[in-house]
């Protein structure tokens, strides 16, 4: 497992741009990956679509998962990585704007590992960010790969 990997999914630019600021505002100094949709995030994890030949066992120590997204949505892509047996282990932190109570319920009842409301504003966004990638990605201990 590639541990200093994360895999950004979301379809907003001023969104891909702000966590990336964020992340380097708190000198967080892992690899991005940025998936566009789900659809792309899918491809990427499963080496298939532009990803086809992707090694496979370095898989993002963690993905940040945005929920609305066109083709296909943030909740399908927590449901398809957690029904595959290479990838249902994988930490996946829910990263929103969703105050939608249903959202929140049907990702823990999807096994998500963590279900965060981006902060409207920036310090408190990057203290997020900050705080959630340093306990994944330097706290927490991960499972082996498949």
């Amino acid at each position: 497992m590639n541990s200093k990997t994360i895999l950004l999914v979301d379809d907003n630019l001023n969104d891909r741009e702000l966590t990336k600021r964020a992340l380097l505002k708190a000198k967080i100094t892992s690899e991005i990956i940025l998936a566009e949709d789900g659809l792309e995030a899918l491809d990427y994890m499963f080496g298939t679509g532009k990803y086809t030949g992707r090694d496979i066992k370095l898989m993002p120590a963690l993905i940040l998962l945005d929920l609305n997204m066109p083709i296909i949505n943030g909740m399908e892509v927590l449901r398809r990585l957690r029904a595959n047996e290479k990838t249902h282990r994988q930490v996946i932190v829910i990263l929103t704007s969703s105050k939608e109570e249903r959202d929140l319920i049907e990702s823990y009842n999807l096994v998500v590992n963590s279900y965060i409301r981006k902060p409207v504003d920036f310090i408190q966004f990057t203290e997020t960010i900050k705080h959630t990638c340093l306990y994944w990605l330097q706290i927490n201990e991960l499972p082996p790969t498949i």
